[in-house]
């Protein structure tokens, strides 16, 4: 880890999710042609996950440094990572997260960076490296209207909401309710308002709405800085069954169906969405995941005889799918999905229309975005949260071949010509800025 001469070297610490740590990675790469050296920290696990992607190209620019948790009886290493971590362990990997301070003081003191680029709620990684005259600047990679929202809500409480198209539905409010009573140890509120403070002038964001990062700006006082999409876009070609059986579709004719690597359906959600997909009657490709070390297969969990009956109009995964890969293809014409940003950005990226059923955290604000610009239509939920299978299917057709749906086609289309038109634009203010920051430290 030799220091790199005549550049600027930059320590990031994301978050332990593939949605968080991807934005970084694909951030570091357009960074280092700018000049810059990256030092990615995370731990092994996470880090062996996305060593294929740092390419030749990137090898002696980017650096992969392992940061090691605290050793936990219920927390082995394996499951320092949000992928597939079962849900009863979340709070234990925020708090082990934290506890690793120590460990992340020596990588900074080993390295001493110019700067450090640090993801949501990490006040103690924001404040140790100020206290060595290190600038540290927050990176947030999902929807700013949810920061916003609630800001408004913690700042201006009884003051109207500007932007009516964002809100949360009432079975939304409950869950949220619920999650912060699951992690009433960590006081999400605090550190979430002190990591935004400790933000060195500026606010990096994967974002594209001005009306939100605007009033972001005015809430926290901190210039907003957009990065980009972020979307990584290279064609996986390893998965020749895939491939083979998405060139024999029409285009425009298949769905992409995943809710992400961190949320999984509960049995009962499976059967509705399978119903659903089935009463539709359009080719589907659906990637379904369970918790690590639970030993569950797909025929466990589907309704019977739905395989048989969808024949070779669906294919079914286990685990994981090259998404971007998917998303790209020509077959595709909508996306299932569980609208996390990053997800949602890649639909935008590559045109394809959206059938939003969010589920927990930003998602349901996400939801509305998607149907606030016209990119995509909600599978609206029962009064008590709960997924109905007639409603998927008849959005998923409205979407994917119904007449009424063509002007969410044509604006995603038109989404992706103006995400694609843009180019590297917003990277160059972003090193405009950061090598300010450097410069004045």
């Amino acid at each position: 880890m030799e220091e790199k001469r005549n550049t600027i070297n930059v320590v990031m610490l994301p978050w332990l999710a593939h949605g968080h740590i991807s934005p970084f990675l694909e951030l570091a790469k357009k960074l280092t042609n700018k000049n810059f050296h990256i030092y990615l920290c995370s731990t092994p696990i996470n880090l062996s996950s996305i060593k294929k992607n740092v390419t030749k190209e990137y090898c002696e620019s980017i650096e992969l440094v392992e940061l090691h948790l605290p050793s936990l009886p219920n927390l082995p290493p394996h499951y320092h990572t949000t992928n597939g971590l079962p849900h009863h362990l979340a709070n234990t990997l925020i708090e082990a997260f934290q506890n690793a301070t120590p460990e992340f003081s020596k990588i900074l003191q080993t390295l001493n960076p110019d700067l450090v680029i640090y993801d949501l709620n990490m006040t103690w990684a924001a404040e140790f490296a100020s206290s060595i005259n290190i600038p540290a600047v927050q990176f947030l990679t999902f929807s700013i209207a949810m920061i916003v929202l609630l800001l408004h809500m913690f700042n201006k409480p009884g003051v109207e909401f500007p932007f009516p198209e964002i809100y949360m539905r009432q079975h939304e409010m409950l869950q949220m309710q619920k999650l912060a009573m699951e992690n009433s140890k960590v006081n999400m509120k605090d550190s979430f308002m002190e990591a935004i403070r400790q933000s060195r002038d500026i606010i990096l964001v994967k974002d594209f709405e001005v009306k939100y990062m605007d009033y972001l700006s005015e809430l926290v006082s901190k210039k907003i800085v957009p990065i980009g999409s972020l979307v990584h876009d290279s064609i996986d070609q390893s998965d020749v069954g895939i491939m083979q059986w998405l060139d024999k579709k029409e285009k425009g004719s298949s769905v992409f169906v995943s809710f992400g690597s961190e949320w999984f359906l509960s049995k009962e959600e499976i059967h509705e969405v399978a119903q659903g997909i089935e009463l539709s009657k359009v080719n589907f490709i659906w990637v379904i995941r369970f918790p690590q070390d639970e030993k569950i297969s797909i025929h466990d969990v589907l309704p019977q005889g739905f395989l048989e009956r969808v024949g070779e109009r669906g294919m079914v995964l286990e685990k994981w799918a090259p998404q971007a890969t998917i998303l790209q293809h020509t077959s595709i014409g909508g996306f299932v999905s569980h609208c996390g940003w990053g997800s949602l950005t890649e639909s935008m990226k590559f045109g394809v229309p959206i059938i939003a059923m969010p589920m927990y955290h930003d998602q349901p604000i996400n939801a509305r975005i998607v149907e606030h610009i016209g990119m995509g239509v909600e599978a609206l939920r029962d009064e008590n949260g709960k997924l109905q299978s007639e409603e998927i299917a008849k959005v998923i057709r409205e979407v994917v071949i119904e007449e009424s749906g063509e002007g969410v086609r044509k604006k995603a289309r038109e989404l992706s010509e103006k995400m694609n038109m843009k180019g590297d634009e917003d990277i160059d203010g972003v090193v405009v800025e950061l090598v300010a920051l450097c410069n004045n430290k």
